[in-house]
């Protein structure tokens, strides 16, 4: 099996040292996203339901980009800035997920993000359709 590295043309400009997801067979692989302005090294402002939409919208965009959506998704780590804003990442998470169809899940509580972030979020997706 080839490994495919697929970088997006924002990472390859803003010189970013990783690929946006890697393509093993039928699983996809996405790096942690966060809930940064696209094409931008900012955090968007509005606090943690604010990052964490802007966070699953980034993800989304790389899953688009792939030919999938987030049902495809079947496993997601997370990592929060601090383990109180759990309530709130998961107030906005479920809304990008079909209820039968909620991923796999681990979740831990850091000590520092990228950028300041207050949450980042990795997925696997089935690719083999």
């Amino acid at each position: 099996m080839a490994l495919e590295f697929i970088r997006s043309h924002g990472n390859k400009a803003a010189g970013l040292p990783f690929s946006d997801a890697v393509r093993l067979g039928d699983l996809l692989y996405l790096s942690g996203a966060l809930g940064n302005v696209p094409g931008k090294m900012e955090i968007v402002s509005g606090g943690i339901e604010a990052e964490t939409r802007q966070t699953m919208q980034n993800i989304a965009r790389t899953l688009e980009q792939n030919g999938l959506s987030f049902d495809d998704v079947f496993k997601c780590t997370v990592f929060l800035a601090d383990m109180k804003l759990w309530p709130a990442f998961n107030k906005v998470y479920v809304e990008y997920f079909k209820p039968e169809r909620l991923p796999a899940r681990s979740a831990f509580g850091v000590n520092g993000l990228a950028l300041g972030a207050m949450v980042e979020l990795e997925c696997v997706a089935y690719a083999g359709k």
